[in-house]
């Protein structure tokens, strides 16, 4: 985004902040470097099969089906995108602050993995995005590496310069953040990048490619994919400063954007390149030099919006809004100031920009706020803190200052969105890298909200956890994160009124949770999911915490179950539920917790009556705690859950059509599916081995990382709009009575040699009630005889040429050579059945025997220079050059050293154009694949 930002989706190298003794015991000092997110290890590394994201080139995006993009069967979102409520300036922590301004947050995921970038896993130290209230489109920064790279050739422990392999120039939103965005009322926006350093050999005129009716094919398979993925649109950043974009193709860049915005996606140009000569010149502001690229004169609106780049000042923000004003154009939904996280912009010294210069005579915002790389609150924990390690954000440990930091980002230094701008009376002395210079986001957009209706559930769920809990009992005791299934967040984090000591808010993860010296609560964990709100500290007069902008109706069957639990002693409190009705927002009705101050051993419901209410609207709600009079010393109450219903919300029926898709006994995984129904009927399915929570996601299908036993009982349930989970849809599976420990291995032919283990027994899986098909007893008629025949069935996945390929040996055998197979490198499974049993399964790639040369055609000689075009070979590797037999070299990004070899992804793209040394000599080129095949071609 910026010259500093010539890295794969990362924050640029940041000075450190400064830990207090209040913290850590003593002043650490060190250098910050944000990189990559680095593959966990143990029981957290990606599963064998588990599904995970990669990049796009331009010509695998041209060649993109849904059928043959790999993983994009799992890897789709679902939750349709939700309405937004009206703004209701009475409950905003700042009333007089316009509703209209807009933020585009521009950030990682779980981070920015290159090869582990999957929707759920098992790791607590994910980073989780907890602040869609103040948001309006999530974009996602990120490396991805283009589909088809091995992940051999990433070596994790090597600088970010020596990543010698392809980057795609596209990377699409992570499935779980687009459903969490839904969720939430954002949109999700995928991320178009090129780059002359981190997109090497690619460039925009691949993408541009038209047809004979001046169609753009590459347009089009990106409305395709939006619409399969379901996500929201696209943000450009043209960032080739060698070339720029030819003035030649400015008009038609233009046109490709404004084909997808036709089609309803949201296109966001960053400030990078001119109008007039399609050179890289940053502007810092919204004028005649960029404007066309959002508002044409000749073709009209081209996208919806830009970001500007970060070198800005009041005056130039004032001429953006003049300038957009001009255009006839709403600077709110057209104009967005950038500002870029970490390095000086959050620390304790003076920013080089300032939020403020965007605010007009009024107090308002001039333009809308974009933001990159909000995630450095949790990557620049990557630094030595005196201990020598380097990744401390992968650390458990450390979560709490990622919390810390976030709140400081968005609620402002004194982590109090009422509170959010800086000042010098602002308590810092525990806050680690407190943005002291930094006001926080809440103190330029107003909080937003999709509590609606009248049903509303909450378990304070943010979406990850050391364990996961059910009804306050351990349900799974191993971490995870899902953002899937996170909680609507808590809209102000945190607000609490009090005339006389303000109590801590926090969320508590459970006893191994590490909370840092500024909370002293006893941890307890979640009631569901993995944490509860906990309040705790000296209460001596009333606080008010004030938790969800909502516009929830009541009327005489509305009820709200509470469930709480107070560890601390038996006392004098009362808590009460905090309700401000739209009729009169000034107000706060308390509705009493009965017996509230006593301990609890345990977790309590208890359910209030809100029928009194009867017609009202609640536009906000929260926790009202009363000491009534004394002084309460180390007060801790927990929420587990706030639900409230009128019966309107009917329980879900039982899932059906629950089966097992693939059974990989080999690696314990699984993948199951069902039959999925309407968002309006179902939130979320969650899914159980042996009682044991496993995880839940709003889809049809789910990738089970590891299963703890072999055999016993998977279920499922529906969870509906106010929480409740439906009956269970029960599985029995036994992978005991299946082959064991099967193997694939490939002759120089292409044959597969299979072998495997058989049971000791075998056992009819009749009781799959979901797969046990008449068609089933039919192949199982010759059971009783001992006839149990194997079959095998190999067919290829990801590819628009399915193959398939079945063989039946008899009984006891433990291997078979499967022939005639492809030879092209394609993903396949195979399934082992014995008898009429449901089979397991097995995973991998085809062997790879064959190569297409080098089209001769695609060389390109004028005036003695050779220009090679990438070729469409999907699994190309390198090209040599050899003049005379002796090969030539070629530059790489970043670095100066020069390779024998062109290398896909991190040659430079001018180096493709060369020069023979002489006239006469002799040219060959030889293509080689990732398999090592190699094909020659003659240039001369």
């Amino acid at each position: 985004m910026t010259r500093k930002l010539k890295r794969k989706a990362l924050i640029p190298k940041v000075t450190a902040m400064i830990l207090t003794t209040a913290l850590l015991g003593q002043v650490v000092v060190s250098s910050v470097y944000a990189g990559d997110t680095l593959p966990y290890t143990g029981e957290s590394a990606k599963g064998v099969n588990q599904p995970y994201q990669h990049g796009y080139t331009s010509a695998q995006i041209l060649n993109w089906t849904p059928e043959s993009d790999i993983h994009g069967d799992l890897l789709r979102a679902h939750v349709p995108l939700q309405p937004r409520n009206e703004a209701f300036a009475a409950t905003q922590a700042y009333p007089e602050l316009s509703p209209d301004t807009q933020l585009f947050t521009m950030s990682g995921d779980y981070g920015n993995a290159f090869f582990d970038s999957t929707p759920y896993t098992n790791e607590f130290s994910q980073y989780l995005f907890n602040y869609w209230q103040y948001t309006d489109y999530y974009s996602y920064w990120h490396g991805m590496a283009s589909a088809g790279v091995p992940e051999e050739l990433y070596d994790p422990s090597k600088e970010w310069t020596e990543k010698y392999f392809e980057f795609g120039i596209l990377n699409i939103p992570n499935p779980a953040y687009t459903n969490a965005a839904h969720k939430n009322g954002v949109k999700s926006i995928a991320n178009i990048f090129f780059s002359d350093n981190d997109r090497g050999p690619q460039t925009y005129k691949q993408m541009l490619i038209q047809d004979e009716n001046g169609n753009f094919p590459v347009a089009e398979k990106l409305a395709e994919m939006a619409e399969y993925y379901n996500y929201d649109g696209y943000f450009f950043n043209q960032e080739e400063v060698a070339r720029g974009v030819a003035p030649e193709d400015i008009a038609s860049y233009k046109k490709f954007m404004k084909y997808l915005r036709d089609k309803g996606l949201y296109v966001q140009w960053y400030d990078s390149t001119i109008n007039t000569t399609g050179k890289i010149q940053y502007q810092n502001q919204f004028n005649g030099l960029n404007s066309p690229f959002v508002q044409d004169s000749v073709l009209g609106r081209v996208s919806d919006s830009i970001f500007l780049n970060y070198v800005w000042n009041h005056k130039m923000l004032r001429d953006s809004r003049d300038h957009a004003l001009s255009l006839g154009l709403d600077p709110l939904e057209t104009v967005f100031a950038g500002v870029e996280g970490g390095h000086d912009k959050f620390g304790r010294w003076k920013q080089s920009y300032d939020l403020r210069h965007n605010l007009d005579e009024n107090g308002q915002p001039m333009n809308s706020i974009a933001t990159l790389g909000a995630d450095f609150t949790h990557n620049a924990l990557d630094e030595e803190m005196g201990d020598g390690s380097t990744n401390h954000r992968a650390e458990d440990e450390y979560q709490w200052m990622t919390f810390v930091r976030d709140r400081a980002w968005w609620s402002g230094p004194n982590q109090d969105p009422t509170d959010a701008r800086r000042n010098a009376s602002a308590d810092l002395s525990d806050v680690y890298a407190s943005g002291a210079n930094w006001d926080g986001i809440a103190a330029y957009l107003t909080e937003r909200s999709v509590i609606n209706g009248s049903n509303f559930a909450t378990s304070f769920n943010t979406g990850h956890g050391l364990k996961y809990y059910e009804d306050g009992a351990v349900s799974n005791d191993k971490e995870w994160s899902n953002i899937n299934i996170q909680d609507i967040p808590v809209t102000w984090q945190w607000w609490m009124d009090s005339k006389g000591d303000k109590l801590n808010v926090d969320f508590d993860y459970g006893p191994s949770y590490e909370k840092g010296a500024r909370y002293n609560y006893d941890s307890i964990g979640a009631f569901n999911g993995g944490s509860s709100l906990v309040v705790n500290g000296t209460l001596n007069a009333e606080n008010f915490l004030r938790l969800y902008k909502t516009d929830l109706s009541v009327n005489g069957k509305s009820k709200l179950e509470l469930t709480y639990n107070k560890p601390s002693t038996s006392d004098t409190s009362s808590l009460h539920v905090g309700l401000i009705f739209e009729d009169d927002p000034s107000n706060v009705v308390n509705v009493e917790v009965p017996q509230s101050g006593q301990h609890t051993e345990g977790w309590k419901t208890t359910s209030l009556d809100l029928s009194a209410y009867h017609g009202k609207t609640i536009a906000a709600m929260g926790l009202s705690f009363d000491p009534n009079g004394e002084s309460i010393e180390n007060y801790q109450m927990n929420i587990g859950e706030i639900r409230m219903s009128d019966g309107s919300a009917t329980v879900p029926d039982a899932p059906t059509g629950f089966h097992i898709v693939k059974a990989l006994t080999n690696t314990d995984e699984l993948v199951v599916a069902w039959d999925m129904k309407d968002y309006s009927e179902v939130k979320q399915y969650n899914l159980y081995e042996n009682g044991a929570y496993v995880g839940g996601v709003y889809d049809s299908t789910f990738y089970i990382k590891s299963l703890k036993q072999p055999s016993g009982e998977l279920s499922i349930r529906a969870v509906g709009a106010d929480g409740t989970e439906s009956e269970s849809n029960v599985l029995p599976y036994d992978l005991n009575t299946a082959v064991q420990n099967i193997d694939v291995k490939f002759k120089k032919n292409g044959d597969a040699i299979v072998s495997w283990k058989n049971p000791k027994k075998v056992k009819d899986s009749g009781k799959d009630k979901d797969k046990n098909t008449d068609k089933d007893k039919d192949k199982n008629k010759d059971k009783g005889k001992g006839n149990e025949s194997i079959q095998l069935t190999l067919e290829t996945e990801y590819t628009k040429e399915p193959f398939t390929k079945s063989l039946q040996v008899k009984k006891g055998k433990q291997s078979a050579v499967l022939t005639g197979l492809p030879t092209n490198g394609e993903h396949y499974v195979l399934n082992i059945a014995i008898g009429g049993q449901n089979p397991v399964t097995h995973t991998g790639q085809l062997a790879d025997l064959q190569i297409t040369p080098y089209a001769k055609e695609k060389v390109t000689v004028k005036d003695g220079k050779y220009t090679l075009a990438l070729p469409d070979l999907e699994d190309l590797y390198k090209i040599y050059v050899y003049e005379n037999g002796v090969a030539r070299e070629f530059g790489v990004t970043y670095v100066s050293q020069k390779f024998p070899y062109i290398i896909r992804g991190r040659t430079k793209l001018s180096e493709l154009t060369f020069t023979p040394a002489s006239n006469n000599s002799s040219l060959k080129l030889v293509i080689e694949d990732y398999a090592g095949n190699q094909a020659t071609t003659i240039l001369r």
